[in-house]
């Protein structure tokens, strides 16, 4: 199991775009249609995969929005504040 980030860690290691909200770090990723932010979740669950770490995704019209916390932890952890890293770069 991970360990628990502290207040500091996660304000440092946030990355762009996301927010804190209690013990989940979260971003609403905006597409140009529903079917990018289809696409967008798809490629965001294989990374999931295969970290073994499994976000809540919300897809909408031309949003997804990514929960990410580490539950047996019993909040936010390294894996992630990483995982959302990696989801800002399929972003781009």
């Amino acid at each position: 199991m991970s360990d628990l980030l502290s207040d500091e860690e996660i304000e440092r290691r946030l990355p762009e775009g996301w927010e804190r909200d209690g013990d989940e770090i979260v971003r609403t990723f905006e597409f140009d249609s529903y079917l990018e932010g289809v696409g967008f979740a798809a490629g965001a669950g294989g990374l999931a995969e295969e970290a073994f770490h499994h976000p809540k995704m919300t897809v909408e019209w031309r949003e997804v929005e990514v929960r990410l916390t580490t539950h047996d932890a019993g909040g936010i952890t390294e894996n992630d504040t990483d995982l959302a890293a990696r989801f800002n770069e399929l972003a781009d």
